[in-house]
């Protein structure tokens, strides 16, 4: 059984991280902004079943190969952003058409929950991360390590959707207010866009 002071040090770690401003929570922002907070939450979803991904592929063993592997590390890197160069695209030639109102979401729930798996799982600095988190508050004397990552790994990802959700709920509200113009709707999508090509630069240039 985890200690409790052990899980109460890992929440608040899991907390503090989910609120620091990294990739995923600005690509819900951006998502919610754009197409409502349904939509944020959808991608929240997308993102914690990335995350589900990197807490097996620590408790296999498989991270450790974005760790060793350069050849791995690039390729994982460079597709990811190449799909948020995509999404980029995407974002500058909509216009304010790309809205829809009060209707919801313009996406599918599909398309959203997708685009929040590809940009985790398209991000071995993710996987490195998990790699190097995990395991410092697994202790070999209480049993299963990769058992009890994957607890730790399931409680980061409830963090993540509460912390991630209160981000969603915020961008909507943001969305709501910005589409009641309609050259805000053409910025704000323009905004979007410049996002991912940072996200995407930022991950090109990024080393294990």
């Amino acid at each position: 059984m985890i200690p409790f002071d052990v899980l109460t040090v890992f929440i608040a770690a899991a907390v503090a991280l989910g609120f620091a401003p990294g990739p995923d929570n600005i690509f819900v922002l951006t998502q919610s902004a754009l197409y409502g907070r349904l939509a944020g939450l959808i991608v929240t979803l997308g993102l914690c079943t990335g995350l589900i991904v990197h807490t097996i592929a620590v408790a296999l063993g498989v991270a450790a190969i974005f760790q060793t592997s350069a050849l791995a590390f690039m390729m994982l890197k460079f597709i990811g952003a190449g799909y948020l160069l995509y999404l980029a695209f995407q974002a500058f030639r909509a216009g304010k058409s790309e809205f829809s109102g009060q209707k919801g979401p313009a996406l599918s729930a599909w398309a959203l929950y997708r685009r929040g798996i590809v940009m985790n799982v398209s991000n071995p600095k993710v996987a490195i991360f998990f790699l190097a988190f995990l395991p410092q508050f697994a202790d070999p004397a209480r049993g299963s390590v990769p058992l009890q990552i994957l607890v730790f790994g399931g409680l980061f990802i409830g963090v993540t959707i509460l912390v991630f959700g209160g981000v969603a709920l915020g961008g909507g509200m943001l969305g709501t207010f910005l589409k009641r113009s309609p050259k805000a709707q053409v910025w704000l999508n323009r905004l979007a866009g410049l996002v991912f090509v940072a996200l995407a630069l930022r991950l090109a240039v990024s080393e294990r």
